[in-house]
C-alpha cells in the first residue's frame, strides 16, 4: 500500500481543481482531482501535503487540516492510504501544473465534475463538515463495488 495526501484548496467557496489530462499512463486521466501526491522516503502527512502543493501550484499553505484517511483498494492498481485534507490559507502565485489544468471550481459544481464516484462520497463528508474519518473504498476496475466508513458500510450510490 502507498501512502499519498490529496488537499483541496478553498478560497471564496470554491476548491482549486487539478484536470488530469497532462501526463500518459494516468490512473486518474481525465478526472477532477485535488492536489497532492506519494509520499518521498521518511516525510510525514503534512511534509508531503506541502511538498507537493507547492510543487503542483506554487503555493505555500499557511492554514490546512487532516480531514481523514481514505484507503483504496482495487483489483487493477496499487492498494493506497491517501491523507486527504482542506486548505483555506495559501499564499504565493499560482502557477501552471504539468500534470493538469488547474482550475478554481465552485464547490456546489464539483460533484458534477468527471470524479470517481468514491470521490463524491468523501466530498458529501466534506460538505458536511464531518470530523475526522476513515473511509474505506474498493473498486473493481472503474466501478466502486464497496464503501465503509468509520468501519460501518455504506451505500455506493451517491
Amino acid at each position: 500500500m502507498k501512502n499519498t495526501t490529496l488537499c483541496y484548496i478553498e478560497r471564496g467557496g470554491q476548491y482549486l481543481m487539478l484536470h488530469r489530462v497532462k501526463k500518459e499512463h494516468d490512473l486518474n486521466h481525465d478526472k477532477w482531482v485535488g492536489v497532492g501526491g506519494k509520499f518521498e522516503l521518511n516525510e510525514s502527512p503534512d511534509e508531503c501535503l506541502r511538498r507537493e502543493v507547492r510543487e503542483e501550484t506554487g503555493l505555500t499553505l499557511t492554514d490546512y487540516r487532516c480531514r481523514g484517511v481514505v484507503t483504496f483498494v482495487s483489483d487493477e492498481w496499487e492498494g493506497e492510504y491517501m491523507y486527504l485534507y482542506t486548505a483555506t490559507g495559501f499564499e504565493g502565485e499560482l502557477r501552471e501544473c504539468d500534470e493538469g489544468t488547474l482550475e478554481w471550481v465552485p464547490i456546489e459544481d464539483v460533484p458534477s465534475l468527471p470524479l470517481w464516484v468514491g470521490d463524491k462520497i468523501f466530498f458529501r463528508l466534506l460538505r458536511e463538515d464531518r470530523p475526522w474519518f476513515s473511509l474505506k473504498l474498493c473498486y473493481e476496475g472503474d466501478s466502486l463495488v464497496y464503501a465503509a466508513l468509520n468501519g460501518e458500510e455504506i451505500s455506493t450510490d451517491v
